[in-house]
C-alpha cells in the first residue's frame, strides 16, 4: 500500500486537499496521511483540521502533496521544505495544486522543469523561479516526478493522472464515475490522459466499449468482438465510437498503448520492451505512432 502524505499549511483551501484525498480514498491501495508544522490547521472555508506533526517514513512509491492556499497566507519553514526535496531526491513523487507550487519552488524542486499554477499566480511564480519553464493555461505538468496543477479543482485531475499513471486508465476511470466527475483536460497531449479527455460524452454503448478498451488496451480486441459486447453493429460502433470521441476504437486503442509506453519509456524502459509490455508485436508500430503522435 502507498501512502500519500499531503502537507497542510494554515488558510488551506478544502477543495485542494479534499478533491486529491477524494480520488486516493476511491483508488484501491493508498493510506491517506496529514501533516502539517501545528495543529489544528485552519482552513480558508472555516473549518480546522487535525494533522500529525510527525512525518511518517516514507518510500519511494509514497506520493507528497502540498495543496494550495489563501493567497498571502501560506508558508512553510526550512525543515518542512527540506523534507519535501528529500523525497523526491530519494526517488519519491511530489505534487502541488495551486500556490502549493510555490512550496516545491522554495524546495528547489521546479529548477529547469515545467510547472503550472492557478491562473492569477502564474506571473508570480514565474518571477519568483526564473529557472522554472510555467506552462499557463494548461490543468496540470507532470516533469520527472514533480506535478504541479492549476488551482481549485484541477487537483482532481492531477490525482486522477496519477491513478491512471501508476494503475492504468481503466481503475482511473472506475474513479472518476464513482465521483461523478465531467473529466477533461486541456494544452499539451503529453500531459493530457487519453482515457479522461474522452469520457466527456454521454453514450453509454462508447462508455460501455472504452471501459473494454481500457481493461484490455495491450490485447488484441476486434472491432466485432467489441461491436458484439456491446450489442450494436461493427458500423454502429464504429459511427457512434466517432462521433463521442473522434476517434475510432483502434486508434483510440493506439492512443491509450501509446501513452503508457511513453510513461514506461519515462521511467527506463526501452522502447522494445515497452512496446512489448503494450500489446505490440515489435517496436516499429510504437515507433511510428510516436513520430505520429497519434491524437485521442
Amino acid at each position: 500500500m502507498s501512502r500519500v502524505l499531503f502537507v497542510l499549511t494554515p488558510q488551506v483551501h478544502l477543495l485542494d486537499l479534499a478533491g486529491p484525498a477524494q480520488v486516493f480514498s476511491t483508488a484501491p491501495g493508498y493510506e491517506l496521511c496529514y501533516v502539517a508544522e501545528a495543529t489544528p490547521v485552519p482552513t480558508w472555508q472555516g473549518v480546522a483540521l487535525h494533522a500529525a506533526l510527525t512525518w511518517p517514513e516514507l518510500a519511494a512509491d509514497d506520493l507528497v502533496l502540498v495543496p494550495g492556499w489563501r493567497d498571502g497566507y501560506g508558508w512553510f519553514g526550512a525543515a518542512v521544505l527540506d523534507r519535501i526535496a528529500a523525497h523526491h531526491a530519494a526517488g519519491g513523487t511530489v505534487a502541488s495544486v495551486c500556490a502549493g507550487a510555490d512550496a516545491l519552488g522554495r524546495a528547489g524542486l521546479l529548477d529547469g522543469r515545467r510547472c503550472t499554477t492557478h491562473h492569477d499566480l502564474q506571473d508570480r511564480l514565474a518571477r519568483g523561479y526564473p529557472s522554472a519553464t510555467v506552462v499557463r493555461d494548461v490543468l496540470y505538468v507532470s516533469d520527472r516526478r514533480v506535478v504541479t496543477s492549476a488551482g481549485i479543482a484541477s487537483g482532481i485531475d492531477l490525482a486522477l493522472h496519477l491513478v491512471a499513471s501508476r494503475h492504468g486508465p481503466a481503475v482511473a476511470a472506475r474513479v472518476a464515475r464513482e465521483m461523478v466527475v465531467y473529466a477533461r483536460r486541456n494544452g499539451d497531449d503529453r500531459q493530457e490522459s487519453t482515457m479522461l479527455r474522452h469520457r466527456a460524452h454521454l453514450s453509454d454503448v462508447v462508455h460501455r466499449v472504452q471501459d473494454r478498451i481500457d481493461a484490455g488496451f495491450a490485447e488484441p480486441l476486434s472491432l466485432a468482438a467489441l461491436a458484439d459486447g456491446a450489442g450494436v453493429s461493427e458500423r454502429t460502433l464504429t459511427r457512434l465510437f466517432t462521433a463521442a470521441t473522434g476517434n475510432t476504437p483502434l486508434r483510440y486503442q493506439q492512443a491509450l498503448r501509446v501513452e503508457r509506453a511513453e510513461h514506461l519509456i519515462g521511467h527506463g524502459s526501452t522502447v522494445e520492451s515497452a512496446a512489448r509490455a503494450v500489446g505490440f508485436t515489435d517496436a516499429r508500430m510504437l515507433r511510428r505512432l510516436r513520430a505520429r503522435s497519434v491524437p485521442a
